[in-house]
């Protein structure tokens, strides 16, 4: 008898211990059988990974995990019923309003609704009936209704009616949620009450497309946030605002870094300013890409798609819709969304022996992936970016060294930027291509290499890109929020599926396998990041002004030229406007300045400087040379703090 046809069904617990319950038994059944206590305490269930309503009947083996107010789960749960309150709150005030969806998100909920014209001062007004609806602690009750009883409900909703006939399809009777008289239409799960919801804030209002087209329904979007106390509340929003004074397009203004024009939206424009940095993170990659033994190419923007159809990625991406695509003289042509498929050529255009390998290649390709218009934003998501990508390709015995060598130099790199790493090994999803075999050898490597730096990693099943497993990359910021950035990946396939080959000592064709890995990610990402990582006090090989000197009077300019002149080798500039000099300190300091040197008469006679850093310390008669000596190891040992006065 198949475990299909069982009337039991075996529920793995956390602990690795099984225990067996009737087919059909819900969430909360499997808790009261551990314990009454557990069982009363049990909010919902994470079931294979999936978080669900304590309600939801087991039909076959699963892992399963019980979600009590103590659990991680439980604020999503918070945040999803904090969703229901708003939208309760919102038809109250405006009975005319659709709701369409209402999910939880990572820092609190968002719901669309349509049919209603809000702006910012509407939510004060819809935040104090969501206060009321939280004070009543209306009971959340769980119901199944048929299915054209619903549907009638939700004659004149057409987003509900698309749920009904896509998500829903097929399920009768179907579920609700029910808190005093309004009811949603929801899977769940929930918490027990709208009392349990605690704090709530909203937030702001945006505007949104029905399922993400552009060729929808243009929504309003209200997010809100959610909390089981004011305390962790007020802990959130003071989070929030100093992210918000972090927030790298607020300060790429200020700064002149860069822009993001109307007429080529998604697509980065660096100022002088912001190229400075840039070059140097350029310099700072093609020092580590030599050290690994990278030699650097050049790629075309512009292909035929027929390059990407063997990989797989062309249908991949064109599914996606992340393609720019189009027919000409009955060819089509697109700009590629990866670099990979170029690499491949290059390394197939010659015939290659062991002795070649390891033949690694690295380049600051540009591709294009074709976002949908709501979610691009500033240089943290957009249409064009450069990688920092390189590709090597390596005989099976060579696999797990390389791997070793590029992690080791990825930790160096991201300590050097004061960001810690989090790893992440992401396994092979439903859409891999290629057998089990090569899959589990491949992610065997990525854990083999990890593990020899003695890396903690955690792994994230099904996340893999379809060709082949890796480690996935986040950098964790100076407030704690964690951003995907580069990547290292393992790919059997696409040396098979475009024929690359090397002849190997026994003279006999071979297949290599292809390294992928960026090491920063993109230029754009990882520079978004960075400026909200040191809110724009870069550090000084990064910064793109170093040192500016600010002369007491006119009479003083000449001898700040001269020093400006002794330290051509830094970013230096002369402020000449005529100012006093408590002006041009605090512009310095609004400009986010390392270092500022301040002449005057007392300077010009003795030769020196008087020196002024970031942090507002002064040091006076200070020696040109000794100055410039520590610019220069303080720039050549890349540290984040400007030190010189410490």
């Amino acid at each position: 008898m198949s475990q299909h046809d069982s009337p039991q069904v075996v529920v793995t617990l956390p602990d690795g211990s099984e225990l067996e319950v009737e087919r059909g038994a819900t969430v909360e059944d499997v808790a009261y059988e551990i314990g009454p206590g557990l069982g009363k305490d049990t909010v919902a269930g994470v079931v294979d990974g999936d978080l669900v309503d304590k309600a939801t009947p087991l039909e076959g083996d699963v892992t399963l995990e019980i979600v009590t107010d103590q659990s991680e789960e439980y604020l999503q749960c918070v945040r999803h019923t904090a969703a229901h309150v708003f939208a309760q709150a919102l038809q109250r005030l405006y009975p005319e309003a659709k709701l369409a969806i209402g999910p939880p998100t990572d820092e609190g909920f968002y719901y669309d609704v349509a049919g209603v014209d809000l702006d910012e001062a509407d939510l004060a007004d819809i935040e104090a009936e969501m206060q009321e609806i939280v004070a009543a602690d209306y009971d959340l009750e769980r119901l199944t209704v048929d299915r054209e009883e619903i549907l009638e409900t939700y004659a004149d909703n057409p987003f509900k009616r698309d749920i009904l006939e896509t998500e829903a399809a097929g399920e009768d009777p179907v579920s609700v949620y029910q808190q005093d008289d309004w009811r949603d239409l929801c899977q769940g799960p929930h918490v027990d009450s709208t009392g349990d919801v605690g704090a709530v804030k909203l937030l702001e209002i945006s505007s949104a497309y029905w399922r993400g087209e552009e060729t929808n329904e243009q929504l309003t979007r209200v997010y809100g946030t959610a909390f089981e106390s004011e305390a962790d509340l007020e802990d959130f929003l003071e989070r929030r605002e100093e992210a918000q004074e972090r927030d790298h397009r607020k300060i790429g203004r200020e700064m002149d870094l860069f822009s993001v024009p109307d007429h080529s939206p998604g697509c980065v424009h660096f100022h002088p300013a912001g190229m400075a940095i840039r070059r140097e993170l350029e310099e700072y990659v093609r020092g580590k890409n030599e050290e690994l033994g990278y030699e650097e190419v050049w790629t075309p923007e512009l292909n035929k798609a027929e390059l990407w159809k063997p990989t797989g990625h062309y249908d991949a991406f064109k599914e996606e819709g992340e393609m720019f695509a189009w027919v000409q003289d009955d060819t089509e042509y697109g700009l590629k969304p990866m670099n990979c498929a170029n690499h491949a050529y290059v390394y197939g255009n010659d015939r290659r022996s062991y002795r070649d390998l390891p033949l690694k290649y690295s380049e600051f390709g540009t591709v294009y992936r074709n976002e949908q218009s709501g979610e691009l934003s500033g240089m943290l998501r957009v249409r064009g970016l450069t990688q920092d990508d390189g590709h090597a390709f390596v005989r099976p015995d060579q696999l797990e060294e390389e791997l070793t060598r590029t992690i080791r130099v990825i930790e160096e790199m991201y300590d050097t930027f004061d960001l810690e790493v989090l790893y992440k090994l992401e396994t092979k999803g439903d859409n891999a291509i290629g057998s089990d075999e090569k899959w589990d050898n491949a992610t065997e490597a990525l854990r083999a290499s990890l593990e020899a730096e003695g890396l903690d990693y955690e792994v994230e099943h099904g996340e893999a890109a379809f060709y082949g497993p890796k480690i996935g990359l986040d950098a964790r910021d100076a407030l704690g929020r964690e951003w995907t950035i580069g990547t290292v990946q393992v790919d059997f396939n696409i040396p098979e599926r475009l024929d690359l080959t090397y002849t190997g000592e026994d003279n006999e064709p071979h297949r290599p396998v292809t390294i992928h890995r960026a090491l920063l990610g993109s230029f754009e990402r990882f520079m978004g990041v960075l400026i909200e990582h040191f809110k724009g006090n870069f550090p000084l090989w990064l910064a793109p002004e170093q040192v500016r000197v600010l002369p007491l009077a006119e009479r003083h300019e000449d001898y700040a030229e001269e020093i400006a002149a002794e330290l051509s080798d830094f970013r230096v500039e002369v402020e000449t406007r005529d100012w006093t000099i408590g002006r041009k300190i605090a512009e310095a300091h609004e400009d986010r300045l390392p270092y500022m040197l301040i002449v005057g008469d007392d300077e010009v006679e003795a030769g020196t400087v008087s020196v002024r850093d970031r942090q507002e310390r002064e040091a006076g008669g200070v020696d040109i040379g000794d100055f410039r000596a520590h610019l220069e190891d303080e720039y050549a040992e890349k540290r984040t703090s400007v030190d010189f006065l410490e």
